[in-house]
C-alpha cells in the first residue's frame, strides 16, 4: 500500500522504541505548541519557556543522546527523529532542545570536570536549568579563531570580558558554557549567569526564530573560579565538536519544517477548487507535489544515514556537512513550493508554511553558513584548503 505522507516506507527502517519516541515528541508537540506557535511567533516571544523545558525535560529530550546523569541516553536515531518532530512544530523549539542538549550540555558532559557534571547536568537534563553556549560574537562569525572575548588569570581564579551574539536561551539560561581566547589558547568556561559582571540582554526586532529567545552575551570582567574552566580540552577542536553534534539535530529537525510545509501544500491542493475542481488535480501542482515529495524523503533516508553512522561511530564531519547544506537547502525550497500551491493563503499564520520558511533562513546560516559548508565539503573532495 502506497501511503502519501511515507511513500519510501521509511517507518519500516524504525524500531518499535524508535516509533514510540518518535510518536510521544509528536503528539506533544501537538499538544503544547501548535495550539500556539502561531500567536507566539507574531509577540515575537516564547512566554512558556520555563515550562516546556521542564516538560521537555520530562520527555527526556534534553541532552537525549547522553548517557548518565539523568539524560536519557538514547540513540543517535532517537535524538534526530525528536528533532524532526520538535522542527515540524517550529524551529524554535527545536533549537531550544538542541542549544540546551546538543551544545551547552554536551560540552559540559564530553568536556566537563565530574565536579561540574554532576553539578548542572541532572537539572539541565530535568529542564530546571536552561543552558546557553557562547561562541559567535558581534564581529565573529564563521571564523571563530579570531574571537575576541578573553579570560585572563588572576592568582587562581580567572576575569572573563567580552561579547558574544545570536545566543539561543541566553536571557533565561542558568549557565552558560562560554568559549573564550585564554593565554593557553582558547578554552570553554561554565559560568553561573547570575555571576557579577555577566548580562543577557534579549534581541529583539527579529522576522526570523521569532518563538524563541535570542540574546547577546556581555561579560564586564566576570570573576570565575578556577574549577569554572572545562578541563578537557583546548583549542577550537572543543566548540567546533559541540556544533557538529548540534548539526546533526539540524539535519533532522530541517526536514521536520519541510515535512509540515508539504503536508499542508498536499491538504491544501485537494481541497482547494479553482476552475471547477481542486487544484491538486492539475498536472502542474501534481508536479510540484511530486518533486516536493522527492526532496523531502530523500533528505530524511539521508539524516537515517547519518544517524546510523554516529550510532556506529563512524560519522564524519564532512558527513555532517554533507547533510546540513542538502537538507536546509531543500527545506527552504520545499516551503517556498508549498508557498506557490497556497497562493496568497500562503503567507498567513493560519498555515505554517510562511513561518517555517522564514525560520529556515535563520538554520541555513547558524551553525555554519552554506559556504563554511561547501569549503568544508570542497577540501574533503580536492584535498586542498580553500579558507585561508
Amino acid at each position: 500500500m502506497f501511503v502519501p505522507t511515507d511513500p519510501l516506507g521509511i517507518d519500516e527502517l524504525l524500531a518499535p522504541e524508535d516509533l514510540a519516541i518518535r510518536d510521544t515528541v509528536r503528539q506533544w508537540a501537538a499538544d503544547r505548541v501548535l495550539p500556539h506557535i502561531a500567536q507566539w511567533y507574531e509577540d515575537g516571544e516564547l512566554p512558556q519557556i520555563r515550562e516546556l523545558a521542564r516538560e521537555l525535560g520530562a520527555l527526556g529530550a534534553l541532552g537525549m543522546s547522553l548517557e548518565g546523569y539523568g539524560c536519557a541516553g538514547a540513540s543517535a536515531v532517537q535524538y534526530g527523529l525528536a528533532c524532526l518532530e520538535l522542527e515540524a512544530a517550529d524551529s524554535g523549539i527545536r533549537s531550544l532542545v538542541s542549544v540546551q542538549g546538543s551544545l551547552a550540555m554536551y560540552a559540559i558532559h564530553r568536556f566537563g570536570s565530574e565536579e561540574q557534571k554532576q553539578h548542572w547536568l541532572p537539572g539541565m537534563a530535568a529542564g530546571e536549568h536552561i543552558g546557553c553556549f557562547g561562541l559567535t560574537e558581534p564581529d565573529v562569525g564563521s571564523d571563530p579563531a579570531s574571537m575576541r572575548t578573553y579570560a585572563k588569570k588572576d592568582g587562581s581564579d580567572w576575569v572573563l570580558s567580552g561579547r558574544k551574539m545570536w545566543i539561543t536561551n541566553g536571557s533565561v539560561a542558568a549557565v552558560a558554557v562560554v568559549w573564550a581566547q585564554t593565554d593557553d589558547g582558547v578554552r570553554g568556561f561554565v559560568v553561573p549567569t547570575g555571576t557579577r559582571g555577566f548580562s543577557a540582554p534579549e534581541i529583539k526586532h527579529k522576522w526570523s526564530l521569532r518563538a524563541s529567545v535570542t540574546s547577546e552575551l556581555v561579560m564586564d570582567e566576570v570573576r570565575l573560579p578556577g574549577d569554572a574552566v572545562l578541563p578537557g580540552v583546548r583549542g577550537l577542536k572543543g566548540p567546533l565538536s559541540c556544533l557538529s553534534h548540534a548539526r546533526y539535530g539540524i539535519v533532522w529537525g530541517s526536514m521536520g519544517a519541510a515535512r509540515a510545509s508539504f503536508e499542508a501544500a498536499l491538504d491544501y491542493a485537494r481541497t482547494r477548487e479553482q476552475f471547477g475542481r481542486p487544484i491538486g488535480g492539475f498536472q502542474l501542482t501534481q508536479a510540484k507535489l511530486a518533486d516536493m515529495a522527492l526532496e523531502l524523503h530523500k533528505g530524511i533516508l539521508l539524516a537515517h544515514h547519518l544517524g546510523r553512522r554516529m550510532d556506529a561511530g563512524t560519522l564524519r564531519p564532512e558527513q555532517i556537512s554533507f547533510g546540513k547544506l542538502n537538507n536546509v537547502r531543500e527545506a527552504i525550497e520545499i516551503c517556498r513550493t508549498a508557498r506557490t500551491i497556497l497562493g496568497a493563503n500562503g503567507i498567513s499564520l493560519e498555515y505554517p508554511v510562511m513561518r517555517h520558511a522564514t525560520n529556515l533562513e535563520s538554520v541555513l546560516t547558524y551553525e555554519g553558513t552554506v559556504e563554511m559548508h561547501q569549503l568544508v565539503l570542497g577540501k574533503a573532495l580536492t584535498g586542498l584548503d580553500a579558507f585561508r
